[in-house]
């Protein structure tokens, strides 16, 4: 039984990949990497709690001259001073703070943490050490230990620390909240509006909340509101061109993002958009943006990925397979990688290296469909025609049939003398080809004859 010469189908298209990984990873983090600047640690937060703890005990010489070094920022001095000062007394509430305050300033942050902590522990009501704790902690990417410190912040009483820094508290626990639940983040920004006025953070944090819940509208709406503030903000001309991007938008999104990138002409976020937009609309500009983009950032993984893909699309299999080696040396347990790995060495006729790597993507994510698809194809090149049926059949669970896997299915089956079965999978394929796939008609319809061929038939 002769081998199919089928071209190998990608179950989905360029446009579709592109928008894929540029949609879901490289925007959300440029938005989040913005808000991030509310989890920063700056001089309020210490002027605040110097007037806060001011009463009712008077401050020891020893710390007041070490907060006179922190107001100069002479970090060094202020950390002799109570490092000295804590030996003798190390549950002065005032002092720890203070001391995690010049930690966290020289980036020391598990050691600021700690005595952030420390200071908490003795006094639970101290309002700024319990805000610069959860802060902190969000800084780090734990926002799991850092939720429970901010909620709690968003309790206290900020006394003379002002509405200001308990709306930050709020402002803090929106970000993290928008991760895991956008209506309970809605409401943390709603208490943060309540004591304080709305900057353009509170509206790019509403808009991409409003994204979120399918509010598209009220998310135009509000990065609408920042750009007739700000025209400049790329924040919220990347927001707003992920919604017109989102949409199939793509002209009205080139004209803005280019209009953008007139400005920024660097920005990472607006190049990535502005490739994706090009490719959607099959423009032959968008591979050498990207290229651009990943030598300026040649680490950024997300840019990678997106190359790799625009490099596939565009018929350069062995330079987009560079890159998919090198993404998942550092992400080996990625099945979408090990199936694009996959993909271009069926693309350079690497059969028996396809066929491993699509075992490794199904191996990893026995659900991919696109992983079965390239197994089912690379065991029918390399004659394994009981792994090319189990690899349909596995796909069937997820996929639906397309004219390439009923012939698959048939030759599998032709080559395994099952005639009924072959015969079967051949008019499924005659039915569905239309005419796409003139010599593999011709084949079908030859083997139909020979299988269906009764004894004594003159045929």
């Amino acid at each position: 039984m002769a081998q199919n010469n089928l071209l190998y189908p990608r179950e989905s298209g360029p446009v579709d990949l592109n928008l894929r990984y540029f949609v879901l990873r490289i925007v959300p983090f440029v938005l989040l990497f913005a808000s991030l600047a509310g989890f920063g640690q700056d001089s309020a937060l210490h002027s605040a709690a110097q007037a806060a703890a001011s009463a009712p005990q008077p401050v020891s010489a020893e710390v007041a001259a070490a907060e006179a070094a922190i107001v100069k920022k002479d970090w060094k001095a202020a950390e002799t001073k109570l490092d000295l000062w804590l030996a003798r007394h190390p549950a002065d509430a005032r002092a720890l703070f203070d001391a995690g305050y010049v930690a966290d300033a020289q980036d020391r942050l598990e050691d600021a943490a700690g005595l952030y902590r420390r200071a908490v522990e003795s006094n639970p009501e101290s309002f700024v050490a319990m805000l610069s704790l959860g802060l902190l902690l969000a800084r780090q990417g734990k926002a799991a230990e850092a939720r429970p410190e901010l909620a709690e912040a968003t309790r206290l009483d900020p006394g003379e620390a002002g509405p200001a820094l308990k709306a930050r508290a709020w402002r803090a626990l929106a970000e993290i909240d928008r991760t895991a639940d956008a209506t309970e983040a809605s409401t943390d920004l709603l208490e943060a509006l309540k004591i304080s006025p709305e900057t353009p953070a509170d509206t790019l944090l509403a808009a991409s909340l409003a994204e979120q819940e399918g509010n598209y509208e009220s998310a135009e709406a509000a990065y609408r509101r920042v750009l007739a503030k700000d025209g400049k903000s790329a924040t919220a001309t990347a927001g707003l061109a992920h919604l017109l991007i989102a949409r199939k938008q793509f002209p009205d999104a080139e004209t803005m993002l280019r209009a953008a990138l007139e400005q920024t002409p660097d920005d990472p976020a607006l190049m990535a958009q502005l490739a994706a937009v090009l490719a959607a609309q099959n423009k032959g500009e968008a591979l050498p943006v990207i290229q651009k983009l990943h030598e300026a950032h040649p680490a950024d993984r997300a840019i990678t990925r997106m190359l790799a893909e625009m490099l596939a699309e565009a018929g350069d299999a062995e330079g987009s397979d560079k890159l998919y080696l090198g993404l998942i040396a550092v992400n080996p347990g990625d099945s979408a990688l090990w199936n694009a790995h996959g993909q271009n060495l069926i693309h350079q006729l690497k059969y028996a290296e396809a066929f491993a790597a699509f075992d490794k993507a199904t191996e990893l994510d026995p659900a991919n469909g696109d992983g079965w698809s390239g197994l089912a194809f690379a065991a029918s090149k390399t004659g394994r025609p009981t792994v090319t049926l189990h690899a349909l059949t596995m796909r069937s669970k997820y996929l639906p049939e397309l004219p390439v896997t009923y012939f698959l299915w048939a030759t599998a089956y032709d080559t395994l003398h099952d005639k009924v079965a072959a015969a079967s999978y051949y008019h499924h394929f005659l039915e569905s080809a239309a005419g796409k796939y003139p010599d593999q008609e011709w084949q079908a319809r030859q083997r139909i004859l020979l299988l269906e061929k009764k004894p004594g038939d003159g045929r």
